[in-house]
């Protein structure tokens, strides 16, 4: 790509156009605690080689999660990629992470995006799913605007604890609307959507009867959120939602410093014309053959702006292959076998860590994540355990801990934490 040089009076002109008078203006929403002051700390004027020396040593300043034992989830997960996944996706003809714009003669892409959307619905229970979305944060975004405008109205209940991240996200949309209430508890005759996650952020696993009734009972409608993607091996579909959305990171795709991942999303068919981003159909062909089309375009690359349901202006189609890549190498036993493995090595890691003096375990029920009350300052033990090379999960407030383990915990990671941890209790 060339490089574009701007002049003084275009930067004007462009500055016109939108209505400020300098570049900083464009970042007046950004918090001053985020900008960094003065010129960054790196190195001037040196030579292209310097330069990737001088890079490449700051990148191997990194602790990557193979590089020891690793207990940190809080929505983001370790888990093992078959080699033929990259192998798969990295084919000339699947390689980006666009829907093609004359989709139908790109019949392989469609397919690969529809069994996205097959894996999608029969995981969550529901009747339909997108093409994907951005991610678990924006996704769920989506499903309280879907719900917004499905029941008129204009207050959102969070029925547990939703992912601060999720929260944030949601709460930086809601300010672009007039009147909008988003709090945590039960719906009234007001309340579009109760947003309920699980396992939530603290790894509890929630069941939804409950909610169902008081959503029927108030108009509101249910949306579960699913942020661990795997745990659906296990536990129930959680099919008596009329939204499910969330993360599916963890099945095919590398953690990625957090980015980027794998939003889905599925409902029943009744709101499918409410759904945001695009579905893709199977049909036949004029000779009969099968083929596969899209069938709902509701982003706004598609239609009228106004009459857009979201500004989805992509999905993750790259994202979205690996996933079902790795789904189909899994098959049915093969992903109920990877949520067990999860499970139990979550469970043996409650078990050692709760021996130790100072420990008590917080989630009584989880997944592959839980949470933990420490003895000491729980920031001031992971930094501690970081320095002798032992990611040793997400700290909470105060003395809390959040830590999780998946199928690439070994016992040898469970023993080496825990020695570490009761050495500083």
């Amino acid at each position: 790509m060339r490089y574009l040089p701007q002049t003084k009076k275009s930067r004007e002109d462009m500055l016109e156009a939108v209505g400020v008078s300098s570049v900083d203006d464009l970042y007046k929403d950004v918090p001053k605690s985020a900008f960094i002051e003065g010129l960054a700390d790196v190195p001037l004027h040196k030579s292209e080689l310097e330069v990737e020396r001088i890079l490449g040593g700051y990148a191997n300043e990194n602790h990557a999660a193979s590089d020891g034992p690793f207990f940190l989830g809080a929505g983001c997960y370790y888990h093992h990629i078959p080699a033929s996944v990259d192998h798969i996706i990295q084919r000339s003809e699947f390689l980006t992470a666009y829907t093609p714009y004359q989709p139908e003669i790109a019949q392989g892409t469609l397919m690969a995006v529809y069994e996205f959307q097959t894996f999608i619905a029969q995981l969550t229970g529901m009747d339909v799913a997108n093409a994907s979305m951005y991610d678990g944060a924006t996704a769920t975004t989506e499903a309280a605007l879907m719900a917004m405008r499905i029941t008129k109205r204009n207050k959102l209940a969070i029925g547990n604890a939703l992912h601060p991240d999720y929260r944030g996200v949601l709460l930086s949309y809601m300010k672009n609307y007039d009147d909008v209430d988003v709090f945590d508890g039960e719906p009234d005759e007001d309340t579009a959507c109760v947003i309920l996650q699980s396992p939530d952020f603290y790894g509890k696993p929630h069941v939804y009867d409950v909610w169902r009734k008081k959503c029927d009972e108030t108009g509101a409608l249910l949306i579960v959120v699913v942020n661990e993607i795997i745990s659906l091996g296990l536990l129930p579909a959680p099919a008596v939602a009329d939204i499910v959305c969330g993360e599916a990171q963890s099945v095919g795709l590398p953690m990625s410093f957090g980015g980027p991942h794998l939003g889905f999303f599925s409902c029943r068919e009744k709101f499918v014309r409410q759904m945001p981003g695009r579905l893709i159909g199977e049909t036949v062909d004029e000779d009969g053959r099968r083929s596969y089309v899209l069938t709902l375009n509701t982003r706004e690359q598609h239609i009228r702006r106004e009459k857009a349901t979201s500004n989805i202006c992509t999905n993750q189609g790259l994202c979205a292959l690996a996933f079902t890549v790795h789904m189909a190498l899994l098959g049915e036993d093969g992903f109920k076998t990877l949520a067990r493995l999860n499970h139990e090595a979550a469970c043996k890691l409650a078990d050692e860590v709760t021996k130790i003096d100072g420990v008590t375990l917080l989630t009584k029920s989880f997944f592959n994540e839980f949470a933990i009350a420490l003895s000491k300052n729980a920031g001031d033990v992971v930094n501690a355990l970081a320095a002798k090379g032992i990611i040793a999960g997400y700290a909470l407030d105060d003395n809390q801990l959040l830590l999780c383990a998946t199928e690439m915990t070994t016992d040898d990671d469970i023993s080496v934490f825990c020695t570490a941890l009761k050495g500083m209790l």
